[in-house]
């Protein structure tokens, strides 16, 4: 009788350390199968959050961000993408991106800029209105105990351009026609710098009947490095004939991401030129005249 308990006592201990062993092999599997972390991201950066009970917005000089794109890359290979294009929405700059196990490189661009286009051969984003652009490389190595939570603070990568005109709009005008001989209308997601180069390209402002006789400013935005450069403007308007009545060249006027290059002058009348003027909301602003 004692062999016959001690045979039954070794077979549940047999037993038991079975399920036991099994029991480990499973949470093996099972920890093994999970392979990607969702993690919070929240954009912030050269911007004004606002706050709602129930939307945040992204604002920039009082304007709210439109989109927000992020492009996943492990390697040269691009994962995915994520678009945020409602900025009512209560998630809108604060994806939540599922990332698999290792490295990560993610691209981040908040802009209210219009007609976007994506080439993502060639890395670049265009639009046919250039506005505010934000841009920050980032890269995560996912693993187990990353953080869930991550915050991307996001850089201007526009400069814009400021026209003052200090005598009112002639009767008949109908556009003012603002003409940088280069401009630049995409960049490269990569590095952030500029792309899409524009030559003589007239960016066109229809002037509404009720600001004639008004003094009025115009502005442009445009992509650019963080190096200076300069371009010549040809500034007119014209009649909706085309006829030109009035006009003014600036040469050489300088731009860099980050700045406002503000120039104060006639198109009208006669006068001695454009005054240039740099704009300290941004960053040190640049001066002239035409």
């Amino acid at each position: 009788m004692l062999n016959k308990v001690n045979g039954w006592g070794a077979t549940c201990l047999i037993a038991l350390t079975i399920t036991a062993l099994t029991a480990c092999e499973k949470d093996t599997v099972s920890e093994e199968l999970v392979e990607s972390k969702t993690i919070n991201f929240t954009v912030a950066g050269e911007f004004s959050d606002r706050w709602t009970p129930v939307t945040r917005s992204l604002t920039a000089d009082g304007k709210d961000m439109t989109d927000i794109w992020v492009f996943d890359y492990v390697g040269t290979e691009l994962q995915q993408t994520i678009h945020q294009d409602d900025n009512t929405a209560s998630d809108f700059g604060t994806p939540a991106i599922t990332l698999s196990y290792g490295s990560h490189h993610l691209y981040f661009i908040a802009s209210r800029g219009s007609g976007a286009t994506i080439n993502t051969t060639n890395h670049t984003i265009t639009f046919t209105k250039v506005l505010d652009n934000f841009w920050r490389e980032f890269e995560i190595n996912v693993v187990a105990t990353s953080n869930t939570s991550q915050v991307i603070n996001l850089n201007r990568v526009v400069t814009k351009l400021k026209l003052s005109f200090t005598d009112p709009i002639a009767e008949g005008a109908a556009t003012i026609n603002i003409i940088p001989h280069t401009w630049y209308y995409g960049m490269n997601y990569f590095t952030g710098e500029p792309t899409a180069a524009a030559t003589d390209q007239a960016v066109v402002i229809n002037i509404p009947a009720s600001e004639i006789g008004n003094t009025i400013y115009a502005t442009v935005y445009g992509f650019s490095g963080a190096d200076e450069w300069t371009t010549d403007i040809s500034i007119n308007s014209k009649k909706s004939d085309n006829t030109i009545i009035g006009q003014a060249t600036i040469d050489d006027a300088p731009f860099v991401r980050n700045r406002v290059s503000e120039y104060t002058g006639p198109l009208f009348s006669a006068g001695s030129g454009m005054t240039l003027t740099l704009n300290t909301d941004w960053s040190t602003s640049y001066q002239g005249t035409w």
